[in-house]
């Protein structure tokens, strides 16, 4: 799930299923348990519905950008992500340049890694002349599972499933980047596709979309 691990000691007021109980009561998985910033993240944000392009967009590139690091660290970069990439507005990020590319690559409040980079770049590209197909939005949401998976602990839930796999399939069909079969899990998670929330977290069915397969 967007590259967290649940590594560490077991937390207080874990409960048998790895759901820790935090000091309001509430039932998180451990990787939301104490940090404040993933703890808010998961309370007001993971898996809950992205259906916007721009929004969507930048959930791919953000999740690209994540790859081999701990989603802590985009996070915390996130504001300095969204003012180098102009709020991630595909027209604009499109349009970019080397010298963009050589600005980027100076900024420290980003992850300045050029082939990262320059996938956000081609992404964008790719993202508006998908508007010809009916749009992003469309297009990735078309890969919706029709069961979510339930887990009972955070060993059950899969890094990747056949729908990840075909979505990165056409994604990369569509000339987009470091859109693995793994990322786009952990996209799918992220942007309520699948509730991967464990069942005894009170997120559970917060997306709206798999209340009645809580």
């Amino acid at each position: 799930m967007d590259g967290i691990k649940a590594d560490g000691p077991q937390a207080k007021g874990t409960v048998p299923d790895g759901t820790v109980t935090g000091d309001d009561g509430l039932g998180r998985p451990p990787w939301a348990a104490n940090d404040p910033l993933l703890r808010e993240y998961y309370d007001t944000e993971w898996g809950l519905p992205v259906r916007d392009e721009q929004g969507l967009y930048e959930r791919i590139s953000l999740e690209g950008f994540q790859a081999g690091l701990s989603w802590a660290t985009i996070l915390r970069k996130r504001p300095a992500f969204r003012e180098a990439f102009h709020n991630f507005e595909p027209d604009v990020v499109a349009a970019y340049t080397e010298a963009d590319i050589g600005r980027l690559l100076q900024n420290p409040g980003i992850v300045r890694n050029r082939l990262k980079i320059r996938a956000a770049i081609t992404n964008a590209q790719a993202t508006i002349a998908l508007r010809e197909q009916g749009g992003l939005v469309g297009f990735v949401w078309q890969f919706k599972p029709q069961a979510t998976p339930a887990p009972a602990t955070h060993a059950d839930i899969p890094t990747q499933t056949p729908e990840s796999v075909a979505l990165s399939t056409a994604l990369r069909k569509q000339g987009f980047s470091f859109v693995g079969p793994t990322t786009m899990f952990a996209l799918m998670e992220a942007i309520g596709m699948v509730d991967t929330h464990l069942v005894h977290s009170h997120r559970r069915g917060s997306s709206g979309i798999w209340q009645a397969q809580a």
